[in-house]
């Protein structure tokens, strides 16, 4: 197995391409912490090197994010071994569902042009960089997003979010009068 890696905008942040599916059917897994990271495996034995404040696992890759204090010639060989035994063993990566989507059904037609102009032009395009943008609300104009991944703690997060994706929303949608992230 050959693991690639790639830098993305985030200093912090490393992608890992290991060639082979990492999530099932779409979804994503975001962990800033083991505690939260009880249903994978994969990211259990990622926190178990030091150094790793957070995973992100996309459909086909999987970021990492190291603490300021720790360099990537140090951890870099680490977490591809550990990511080459766990694909290896064929283990899991996560023992839940993929993450259920937020749509109720009754979302207005404005929520359902927002959203599928995130799903479409947003979300394939922050991927590429080792990211995930989620849709978390739509209130009084202002477009709720998470970030996830790469994006998470990202320097250049706070322009992607004004120049790049509120002015496309505002575009298209001219209901949108702002883009925030949260938490």
């Amino acid at each position: 197995m050959f693991i690639q890696t790639e830098t993305t905008p985030n200093p912090l942040t490393l992608k890992f391409i290991p060639g082979a599916s990492v999530m099932e059917n779409g979804g994503t897994a975001f962990y800033t912490d083991v505690t939260m990271a009880t249903d994978s495996p994969l990211a259990l034995a990622l926190f178990d090197i030091g150094g790793v404040r957070a995973v992100f696992l996309g459909s086909d890759f999987i970021t990492v994010t190291r603490a300021e204090n720790t360099s990537w010639e140090v951890l870099k060989p680490s977490l591809l071994n550990t990511i080459m035994e766990h694909f290896v063993s064929g283990q899991k990566v996560t023992t839940k569902k993929a993450e259920a989507s937020l749509e109720t059904g009754e979302d207005s037609e404005i929520v359902k042009q927002i959203r599928e102009l995130i799903d479409t032009r947003v979300r394939p395009a922050v991927a590429q960089d080792g990211g995930d943008i989620i849709y978390r609300g739509f209130e009084d104009g202002i477009v709720k997003l998470e970030l996830h991944g790469s994006c998470a703690g990202c320097p250049s997060s706070t322009m992607t979010l004004k120049n790049g994706i509120e002015n496309m929303l505002r575009h298209y949608v001219p209901e949108v009068l702002a883009v925030e992230a949260v938490a």
